[in-house]
């Protein structure tokens, strides 16, 4: 005698064949995960072109004090496709334990000013990132660098070239917060 537990069973395929709901489910379960990945792993990567250059003092976990950008470009779209041109200084290190290298990068047609840092003196200090370009152009940066220790950036303003990217040349100074205090490092993208 068959009993009727009240549940409906699907009826299963023939063996040998797949469900092709089951198929489906698993397609779809694949689509959220690309969806869900994708952002995270954009985010974690960087911008197109930093992985072939030469590390800061350390490998920055991301870029502290935004990113300033264009208006004119889409945030999805931003820098995909185009190579970096970087052109960095040496890496610094002052006594007072500050480390910095500092760079300009050219993408398309716009050139910006990165500093990679890390600030191990305990304090908050102020730094000032400055690029100079063709017809005594300069774009300034002020960033507070934090007192945790852990690397980070600061950028200018990205701007359309002008001229040549040698014809650019970026500098970064940090002193004690407050801009009272004497000058601990200068740090620029030339050799």
């Amino acid at each position: 005698m068959l009993r009727h537990s009240g549940r409906h069973s699907a009826p299963q395929p023939p063996r040998g064949r797949r469900d092709p709901r089951r198929l489906r489910l698993l397609a779809l379960a694949g689509v959220v995960a690309v969806v869900v990945a994708l952002p995270l792993t954009v985010a974690s990567a960087g911008q197109v072109g930093d992985a072939g250059r030469a590390a800061g003092p350390a490998a920055p976990r991301g870029d502290a004090k935004s990113l300033p950008d264009t208006a004119r470009r889409s945030p999805l779209l931003l820098g995909l496709g185009l190579a970096t041109a970087t052109r960095c200084g040496p890496e610094l290190t002052s006594p007072d334990g500050i480390e910095a290298q500092t760079c300009v990068l050219t993408q398309g047609e716009d050139t910006w000013a990165r500093t990679y840092y890390r600030n191990a003196t305990g304090e908050s200090l102020d730094s000032l990132l400055s690029l100079m370009g063709p017809g005594g152009r300069t774009v300034q940066m002020r960033c507070v660098t934090g007192a945790d220790d852990e690397p980070a950036t600061c950028e200018t303003p990205r701007e359309h070239s002008r001229g040549v990217p040698d014809a650019y040349t970026a500098v970064t100074e940090f002193a004690a917060h407050g801009g009272q205090g004497a000058l601990l490092l200068r740090s620029g993208s030339n050799s």
